[in-house]
């Protein structure tokens, strides 16, 4: 068993192998004993030892789910869902436009019935949003871009490319810049 000669403390609870500290649940309970014990220099040596990538600490590692639990979960879902009459799930998004008409509760309201709006809801829930497009910008943010930014948004929406490639004849190109400087009368005042 190590012992750290400074404070005659057994450093069995670090990592003895060669393996990398990455995170605190490594260090065991050797942070909170140089806290509670005033060892200043331990604690920040400790701390400084841990790997600086936030992505490998220990509350971002989270257990592997498997695929079939996730499987089974859902037919648990739909059997309960059966079993106790219950509605099917609240779609995301509107699937066409004539869904539309399930929110005209105007009247509803005007009656002040809306016991009646939440029953009809319960029975059968409507979409949560109009919308399920990951792609879709709110035009009041799009308003607040710049104009280079909105144009390339209504090209890249109509597949129309902003920034297009020139095609260029290199060698025509070449060709010219030569037979201009063979031609050019400074070319002649440079040779004389």
């Amino acid at each position: 068993m190590a012992v750290n000669a400074a404070n005659n403390i057994p450093d069995n609870n670090i990592a003895s192998n060669s393996a990398i500290l990455l995170h605190e649940l490594q260090l065991g309970e050797q942070l909170n004993k140089s806290v509670h014990q005033a060892r200043r220099a331990d604690f920040t040596l400790l701390l400084a030892m841990l790997c600086d990538d936030v992505r490998e600490q220990s509350q971002f590692i989270l257990p592997q789910t498997d695929v079939s639990l996730v499987e089974q979960s859902k037919q648990t879902t739909q059997t309960l869902r059966k079993h106790f009459d219950l509605p099917e799930q609240a779609p995301l998004a509107l699937k066409d436009m004539a869904q539309i008409n399930q929110y005209n509760q105007s009247q509803l309201i005007a009656d002040d019935d809306l016991v009646s709006i939440q029953l009809s809801n319960a029975l059968s829930p409507k979409p949560l949003t109009f919308r399920d497009d990951c792609q879709h910008i709110a035009s009041n943010v799009l308003g607040n871009t710049s104009l280079i930014c909105q144009e390339k948004h209504t090209h890249q929406q109509s597949s129309a490319v902003l920034n297009k490639r020139i095609n260029m004849n290199i060698e025509g190109w070449l060709k010219t810049v030569q037979t201009s400087l063979v031609k050019s009368s400074l070319v002649d005042t440079i040779t004389v």
